[in-house]
């Protein structure tokens, strides 16, 4: 039996399908408290009676929560709520992802989609989060990134890629910028690589992936208090390896946090 995370909050982004959705299914198991966290109220309460229906889920533990990353506003509204309701939040899964459409695609916000859902809203997010997030032993930042951040670049004068777009490219910048924000010094955070699983991303990689409950393992591990964890640390999968060499030099995590700030309008 795994040891018991009774006692623990943790809120989990994109947590109405794949990987998210599986992580609070396993974090509710072993007892924690899951904000589980959707694109709209009736997405993330529909994922929420899911987990009881079919996994018998105790009730108690799941608070659904509703914030479109599209819309940094949301994201502001969801931090002012967790951190009301919730003022002790041991972990912080930002998990929330989606691929870059075919066509290039900027919110309302000036941002190009993917990398406002998959990265600027969850650089937003933490930062409001900082008061709750507990700075006792064992509260962490679980960045779910990818192993495509490895071929990506961050595109420092066009971070929106409005002169050359491609999809993937897009895709593996919001992946490299998530990476590189988990060895920011403000939060104790690590970023993991699940794998290649059965998910809506999967088309991403190929067309065989492990089934998420797998990859949803290795994020919930890191969500343990029991597993020590460095500043910055990237697994790939249940393995520590080094990422990306630009996700742990000093100089880029300065520079992606002055350019996250100014894309969403938030000084740190």
């Amino acid at each position: 039996m795994p040891p018991s995370l009774l006692g623990r909050t943790v809120l989990v982004t994109g947590a109405t399908s794949g990987i998210g959705h599986e992580t609070a299914r396993l974090l509710a198991e072993r007892g924690a408290t899951v904000l589980l966290h959707g694109r709209t109220a009736e997405e993330a309460r529909a994922a929420a009676d899911r987990l009881i229906a079919a996994s018998g889920t105790d009730a108690s533990r799941l608070r659904p929560l509703a914030a479109d990353f599209v819309h940094l506003g949301e994201v502001e509204s969801l931090a002012r709520t967790v951190v009301r309701e919730h003022p002790r939040l041991d972990v912080l899964v930002n998990n929330a992802a989606i691929a870059a459409p075919e066509r290039h695609t900027v919110t309302a916000d000036g941002n190009e989609i993917a990398f406002q859902v998959n990265f600027l809203a969850h650089y937003l997010l933490t930062n409001l989060l900082e008061e709750a997030l507990t700075s006792d032993p064992g509260g962490r930042v679980v960045n779910v990134s990818s192993s495509l951040h490895r071929t990506a670049a961050i595109q420092w004068n066009d971070p929106n890629r409005t002169r050359r777009y491609a999809r993937l490219a897009a895709y593996a910048q919001s992946q490299l910028a998530l990476t590189i924000f988990a060895a920011d010094p403000r939060v104790t955070a690590v970023s993991v690589n699940p794998g290649t699983c059965e998910t809506g991303l999967l088309h991403l990689y190929g067309y065989q992936g492990a089934p998420a409950a797998e990859g949803a393992q290795h994020v919930v591990r890191l969500c343990d208090p029991a597993t020590e964890i460095v500043n910055g640390a990237y697994y790939d999968r249940s393995e520590h390896m080094a990422p990306a060499a630009a996700a742990t030099e000093d100089r880029t995590v300065k520079r992606l946090t002055k350019l996250a700030d100014l894309l969403v309008g938030h000084t740190s």
